[in-house]
């Protein structure tokens, strides 16, 4: 099917590059994004994919809006205080593309519904904020062989890495045990500049739209870490660790989902 006059004019700047065309649009189009964290990674990230014409997301959060989320959380407004923050997201995003089919799930990410959850959609972008659901949402694409898209945030700085199941390294592969509570400390102990979450969650739908188009090089086999005192970024190299207990050449962690254990309650580390 051909594009409308309105939808070529909505992507007409995207659609002059030689890269995407009418071809990479409907490309955009048909494919399904799941956004696991409506909060200062998620919302910058739903924002442009629903811009770019993405044309299904999956929003997945279990919380309401609060007066602190909204220097960051940029998908939410001051009418959406008390509001569940997947269906806050759902009128943001509509407003902005009506043609984007926008799911609000209200839930939250667990190993009893991981496979169920993630089945529907073709990629996934993790903007979660605490460690048992980032390696719970690694565990389950590696094993799903879901392509996902992961950042995080504290203070200035910010981190996104690119997951490509049996093509490279996994998250656990990074981080093969979650870190202790006190050396690792929550956006909501050390804080966060906003605008920093801009800058990752930007990257990682950059990384969701490159992947769908089958564009350039994304971050697979390396850690792309923001300073955003200096404004630099550099890049650390990583492999796939043979020992991984996801994806290893002996995987511990094979069909059950495991609901990973962390030194205390990280749900407080809201980003």
């Amino acid at each position: 099917m051909g594009l409308s006059d309105a939808q070529i004019e909505r992507y007409g700047r995207q659609l002059i590059l030689p890269e995407i065309g009418s071809e990479g649009q409907r490309r955009l189009a048909k494919a399904r994004v799941l956004i696991v964290g409506a909060g200062g990674l998620g919302s910058p990230a739903a924002l442009y994919l629903a811009a770019g014409g993405v044309g299904t997301l999956g929003i997945l959060d279990d919380e309401t809006v609060e007066l602190s989320n909204l220097h960051r959380q940029i998908l939410h407004s001051m009418r959406d205080l008390g509001r569940p923050k997947s269906q806050s997201a759902k009128h943001r995003l509509e407003a902005l593309n009506p043609e984007v089919a926008v799911i609000p799930i209200q839930d939250r990410l667990t190993s009893a519904n991981a496979r169920e959850l993630l089945a529907g959609y073709d990629l996934v972008l993790d903007g979660s904020d605490n460690f048992p659901t980032r390696y719970l949402v690694n565990d389950a694409c590696v094993l799903l062989n879901k392509p996902l898209v992961h950042g995080g945030i504290v203070r200035f700085e910010g981190q996104a890495m690119t997951i490509l199941p049996k093509q490279g390294p996994c998250f656990r592969c990074v981080f093969p045990e979650p870190p202790d509570r006190e050396t690792i400390p929550s956006c909501q102990q050390a804080g966060v500049l906003g605008s920093v979450a801009g800058v990752i969650g930007s990257l990682m739908a950059q990384e969701i739209l490159k992947l769908i188009l089958g564009l350039g090089d994304v971050l697979v086999g390396r850690l792309l870490v923001f300073d955003g005192l200096s404004s630099r970024f550099r890049e650390v190299p990583i492999r796939r660790n043979p020992e991984c207990s996801v994806c290893g050449d002996h995987p511990t962690i094979h069909t059950r989902l495991e609901e990973t254990q962390v030194c205390g309650d990280l749900d407080g580390a809201r980003n």
